[in-house]
């Protein structure tokens, strides 16, 4: 019988929402927390909610959060006991787990020889097909050249996935469609293994098209017995990065779910497993492909919660303590439907572009868990994963689940920070998602949304009071104000021109033949709108946000700059100015990591630039225009700011000379 040995002080190798997460468990189970963190976390969250925290190194990840030797330093200066690495960073590294097992300090997770045994995608390919698991056909050897490669990716068939052998998370993978795309997409998979993972190899495999993103959650104690905690549905990706997920997975029949359940307890029993881990499968026409297993806690660990009602992070834990786990598999029972909605900051619009910032004003909705590491007055830093939190939803059935995150969504208020609010609230909505059409390649709809019709006359009255409360005499936005008041206004309004009049009396508004009762508030308007009192708040953005009107008006899960037009019309003059198509200039925060070019070559419009990495993932910079390189303005390793000038090209007078 293992011997149980209390975890008295733990230290979290990791940072952000996750670190928050593991701390509130540990905080409950009456464990001493110990948090790190790095130049651009000395203020977070982990570090204000921890009983202590130590400093990790520069904001870097490779020289911080990557560095296990500074981790388990730090661990044995701070007397822990155990080590929690979250997600991410050092939690699928069989060396730092190694390290921490012959340091003799817990590792919470797996066997250092059972990470290395899934860690490699390529390796564990091969287990599963010894073991009888299906796998996906593809290759997965280890003969790395280039010859080899494109010589088994005209075997495999395209399309194909190159993926990272120890990747995960949608990092290191790209979709290739022919052979004569095969050594780009190659070598920016090498590039992104190697940046986040300290290995450039890779696998190749068959790309299903409408297949759907299943996974097994399964726990293992000392002794090897080993259960399933149900599934989940993954498939709403971008970039295959998961953004909304579910349990349980839907529309299943029972005997292909016992299937997978069965199939995910075997493999893990395989190599031995202990504690939390995942297993995912690809299901596509009533079959289903074993993908890869994460050997690790899982960014949808919620959902799971939600449905099981149990806490993960305490089993984890309890398993790292030496302790059984407290259910056999006939007493774990599902209680109705959960969906997560992952927060990220970035450009929907812009293709996903990671949007770092201030978080200048946030208020989170009610009635769903909220799971995060920020705070109003915090920020999203470039030099990470861009999310900002989770929000996961729980009902009775999948429709109620969907409904209440689609609340929660068109509630929050969160900013000046660029973010995908708004599409997560449109996916729960979606006729395809509600009517389970969707699947991993399934189109998101990031076309722009159409403006709710009360956008309109919301910024205009808010425009109007701001006017008449600061002399609008000397204010020119063309207001009229009398008895009975009328308002007119020029009003930009996310980007577009509207003029528009309205008339009010007594605290009632008239518009469209309707009249509308409403209370101006300091950062809100209140109207009464369709039979009930609601609440629309109105932001002020500090001088020098961003190239935006002077206000964000929160509605219907968007976030909408309005102003007076020929404020915004002096803004976006200089804003051309600025940008002008002779110069390329970064459109975030990063690491320039490859030039595609070089001075004096002539390149065509939508010719690659550069590689900028940001957030763990790289962005590929294309030429806006034909033209000339005149100069480079950033070397290779360089770490540049947004709206950075990169590339310099040749004005007309200049090639004309």
């Amino acid at each position: 019988m293992t011997e149980i040995v209390p975890i008295k002080r733990l230290l979290i190798a990791n940072r952000g929402e996750i670190a928050v997460r593991i701390i509130k468990t540990a905080r409950r189970l009456g464990i001493h927390t110990i948090a790190l963190y790095s130049d651009a976390d000395h203020q977070a969250m982990p570090v204000r909610e921890a009983d202590e925290a130590w400093y990790l190194g520069p904001a870097p990840a490779r020289e911080s959060y990557l560095d296990g030797a500074k981790v388990l330093a730090i661990a044995r200066q701070a007397g822990a006991d155990a080590i929690h690495p979250g997600y991410g960073f050092l939690s699928e590294s069989s060396d730092f787990a190694l390290a921490c097992e012959e340091a003799g300090i817990r590792f919470i997770g797996p066997s250092a020889a059972a990470i290395l045994a899934m860690g490699d995608k390529s390796g564990a390919k091969a287990l599963m097909e010894a073991a009888g698991v299906p796998v996906l056909p593809g290759y997965h050897g280890a003969d790395q050249s280039l010859l080899a490669l494109r010589a088994h990716a005209q075997s495999v068939g395209f399309p194909l996935l190159i993926k990272a052998a120890s990747g995960g998370g949608g990092k290191g993978m790209r979709r290739v469609e022919a052979l004569a795309d095969f050594d780009d997409a190659l070598g920016a998979v090498k590039r992104e293994a190697l940046a986040a993972f300290g290995d450039d190899n890779v696998l190749l495999e068959r790309y299903l098209a409408g297949a759907r993103h299943v996974e097994v959650q399964v726990f293992a104690d000392n002794s090897g017995y080993t259960l399933s905690l149900g599934d989940r549905d993954c498939s709403l990706q971008r970039r295959h990065q998961k953004v909304i997920e579910e349990a349980p997975a839907p529309d299943i029949p029972p005997e292909l779910r016992r299937a997978m359940s069965e199939a995910a307890v075997a493999a893990a029993m395989a190599i031995d497993y202990r504690g939390a881990g995942t297993i995912e499968f690809l299901l596509c026409e009533g079959a289903f492909y074993f993908m890869e297993m994460n050997t690790r806690l899982q960014v949808e660990h919620p959902v799971t919660e939600a449905v099981t009602g149990l806490d993960l992070v305490a089993w984890q834990l309890a398993v790292a303590e030496g302790r059984p786990l407290p259910l056999s598999q006939h007493q774990v029972q599902l209680r109705g439907h959960a969906v997560e909605a992952r927060l990220y900051a970035e450009d929907v619009a812009a293709g996903f572009l990671p949007a770092s910032g201030p978080i200048h004003w946030l208020h989170w909705p009610t009635g769903v868990r909220i799971d995060t590491g920020v705070a109003a007055g915090d920020a999203v830093s470039p030099y990470y994963d861009p999310m900002i939190a989770k929000l996961v939803a729980h009902g009775e059935h999948r429709a109620q689940a969907l409904a209440r995150l689609s609340e929660a969504l068109t509630a929050l208020e969160i900013g000046p920070l660029t973010h995908n609010g708004a599409l997560l609230a449109r996916l729960c909505q979606e006729p395809d998602v509600l009517g389970m059409r969707h699947h991993t390649q399934w189109p998101l709809p990031t076309y722009p949304q159409p403006l709710p019709e009360l956008a309109g006359p919301l910024a205009t009255l808010w425009l109007a009071h701001s006017a008449a409360s600061s002399d609008p005499w000397h204010k020119a936005t063309g207001f009229r104000l009398g008895r009975h008041q009328t308002w007119t206004a020029a009003v930009t309004l996310a980007g577009q021109r509207h003029q528009l009049t309205l008339h009010s009396s007594e605290g009632k508004l008239s518009w469209q033949g309707q009249s509308i009762p409403y209370v101006m508030a300091e950062d809100h308007i209140r109207l009464q709108w369709q039979g009930r009192w609601q609440r629309y708040p109105v932001r002020t953005l500090r001088q020098g946000d961003q190239r935006q009107p002077g206000f964000v008006l929160t509605l219907a899960g968007q976030q909408i700059p309005f102003g007076p037009a020929q404020e915004v019309a002096q803004q976006d003059h200089h804003g051309d100015e600025a940008s002008g198509r002779s110069v390329t200039l970064a459109p975030m925060h990063g690491l320039v990591v490859a030039l595609l070019i070089e001075a004096g070559q002539a390149v065509s419009r939508g010719q690659p630039l550069l590689v900028l990495e940001a957030m763990k993932m790289e962005h590929q910079l294309r030429a806006q225009q034909d033209g000339v390189i005149a100069e480079l303005l950033c070397r290779e390793g360089d770490q540049v700011s947004q709206g950075a000038p990169l590339v310099r090209f040749l004005e007309s007078t200049e090639a004309a000379n």
